[in-house]
């Protein structure tokens, strides 16, 4: 199905039109290149040498495998008698770094200024990436993290946090000369399976000339393979809460006792998806003499008490974006619109045949959704790629690295690609449907306009009755300007769209399902105030779906009973009973749900 579809205008204000790794890393050796092996040093007298444990044969080379593996990230595991290893009186533990005053200096914010601090092996790393000069976040945070002190980092998404923690762990372990022998010297533990193979990715190519060992431990990969890898010995381990509680809790062998230095990446975002729990379980088993870094884009009362159970007394706090004046990068041209909500799909589309040879993330609020408008989009020739939590682990790899490399096309997905991904040169940011609040709006456009002198767009569409959002983004120092266009110019096909959802009975029902799913998870938002579901025209939002008449909800005893147990972040997706069933010459009695004494009555006549 070809349609034009051209959507052009001017801006308010002078801005802009909207016209205008590999799958499951495991465990491997950096074969230092061109580099002789390190002789060994003598034993300075204020330290002792690190113990042999184990006779644990070297894994050299990268291992990769591809698993079929369904499962999503495992929350837990069996409980193990084997979790604390007491050591014996003849063995040594690891000498720790010692700390020393420290005052931020930022006359100088070159790489080149950490030479004498920073190993030749790591320098040489960091020109072979690219990288000449520091960001703000790196400048502020590499030199008391050198030092072995605790630290809270907090800066916008794209500023540069990743290296800004990973230089002081490659650091560290290099210094005390680990061994695969002495088990895990640093952890760092990330909120989503994707972050974590891009942080893998970073640590990859930072690793280049040295010869410690790192690996990948996330749900969906075998766990049999990072079983074997942990028992020869991992120096550096990046893993998402789940997998890592997991291994702690039933992997034997798994030696962490040495560990130097815990890193919580995107920590606010691992409590908001209901890993609060698990972090706390992994900071009680793990060593209490370490190194602890938390770092975020966000700041908040949950993340201070995580700091109060993770770090010392008194941790460095390192804010970047306190006292800016925009909490989005400065690169970032962010608008919005105003759209009906019958009229949403067909803005969406013309603009995504508009801009199909950019490159443009489209985020929505579930899984089904996205998983309709996948299937809805290819359908109708216009090629798009999704990525969700229900897509198993490999098809989700796949999507992501393909999208990565691409130089431009269409990516539909939920927020678990809005945090800390780097997703190259990015377009435009759409948000279809709102985001729950404020600073997930923040970290969904920071997935454009990421780094140094980089530019991108972000469009937020909002129905008439949602502009109340914008109050609340100006507090957040937000700002947004109301983009133009000719609502002549949108593509018309509605009609089309209604006919085949008619008569395609794979899309109908998806179509329903993802109807579902939105209208519930507009009822689970947070900002009640300004997304509150009983202003929902629950005809018009079908139009928006291709039904001309709204497909079953069931709001009724299932939904009061389970909408307080609600696991934050997914919002309750999962709780509700959905009910496909309509009569064929049925009409809907209601046409809003504002009557909440009438939902658990909602009938076809």
């Amino acid at each position: 199905m070809k349609i034009p579809s051209v959507i052009n205008g001017n801006a308010k204000n002078g801005h802009a039109s909207v016209e205008d790794l590999e799958d499951n890393y495991e465990a491997e050796e950096a074969t230092p290149k061109g580099k002789q092996k390190l002789k060994k040093k003598t034993k300075p007298a204020q330290q002792d040498e690190v113990k042999e444990e184990q006779d644990v044969t070297v894994c050299r080379g990268v291992k990769r495998h591809n698993d079929d593996s369904d499962n999503e990230e495992e929350q837990s595991g069996e409980d193990s008698d084997n979790n604390d290893e007491k050591e014996t009186e003849n063995e040594e533990s690891l000498p720790s770094m010692t700390n020393s005053a420290y005052e931020v200096i930022l006359g100088n914010q070159e790489f080149k200024s950490l030479e004498g601090k920073v190993s030749d092996h790591t320098m040489k790393a960091i020109g072979d990436m690219g990288f000449t000069k520091m960001t703000e976040i790196q400048a502020k945070a590499i030199p008391p993290l050198l030092e072995g002190r605790d630290l809270i980092g907090s800066a916008k998404t794209g500023s540069g946090k990743t290296l800004a923690f990973l230089i002081p762990a490659v650091e560290l372990i290099h210094k005390l000369r680990f061994k695969p022998r002495n088990g895990a010297g640093v952890i760092i533990i990330s909120p989503t399976r994707e972050l974590a193979m891009q942080i893998f990715g970073v640590l990859k190519e930072l690793m280049t000339y040295h010869c410690q060992t790192y690996g990948l431990l996330m749900g969906g990969a075998s766990r049999h393979t990072e079983n074997e890898k942990l028992e020869k010995g991992i120096n550096i381990i990046v893993a998402t809460p789940g997998r890592l509680l997991d291994h702690l809790k039933s992997t034997p062998n798994f030696l962490f006792k040495n560990l130097q230095s815990l890193i919580i990446d995107e920590c606010d975002r691992i409590l908001e998806i209901g890993f609060e729990e698990d972090l706390k379980q992994i900071i009680s088993i793990l060593p209490k003499k370490r190194q602890t870094m938390l770092f975020s884009a966000t700041q908040s009362s949950r993340l201070d008490e995580l700091g109060k159970l993770a770090l010392k007394s008194e941790p460095i706090y390192v804010g970047v974006d306190d006292n800016k004046k925009e909490a989005t990068v400065t690169g970032l041209e962010q608008g919005y619109i105003v759209c009906p909500s019958e009229r949403r799909l067909l803005v969406l589309f013309t603009f995504l045949k508009k801009n199909r040879k950019k490159k443009v993330m489209v985020f929505f609020s579930s899984c089904l959704s996205v998983k309709f408008h996948h299937e809805l989009f290819n359908y109708i020739d216009l090629p798009v790629m999704s990525i969700h939590g229900k897509q198993k682990q490999a098809k989700r790899t796949s999507v992501f690295f393909q999208f990565c490399n691409a130089e431009t096309g269409i990516l539909l997905c939920t927020d678990v690609a809005a945090r800390g991904l780097d997703i190259p040169a990015v377009d435009w940011i759409v948000q279809y449907d709102p985001p729950n609040d404020t600073k997930e709006y923040i970290h969904r456009v920071g997935r454009t306009a990421r780094g140094e002198d980089l530019c991108g767009h972000a469009l937020l569409m909002l129905r008439p009755e949602e502009l109340g959002f914008l109050k609340y983004l100006k507090q957040a120092k937000v700002p947004l300007n109301e983009f133009e266009f000719s609502w002549n110019k949108i593509a018309d096909i509605q009609l089309q769209l209604e006919n085949l959802m008619s008569k395609n009975y794979f899309l109908n029902q998806s179509g329903k399902l993802a109807f579902k799913t939105y209208v519930r998870a507009y009822e689970g938002h947070h900002m009640k105030d300004v997304f509150n579901v009983g202003n929902l025209d629950l005809v018009q939002v079908a139009k928006n779906f291709g039904f001309t008449q709204p497909p079953y909800v069931d709001f009724g005893k299932s939904f009061k009973l389970h909408s307080s147990e609600r696991r934050p972040g997914n919002r309750g997706m999962g709780h509700f009973k959905t009910l496909n069933q309509e009569k064929k010459d049925g009409k809907l009695k209601i046409k809003h749900i504002s009557d909440r004494k009438q939902l658990k009555k909602m009938k076809y006549e």
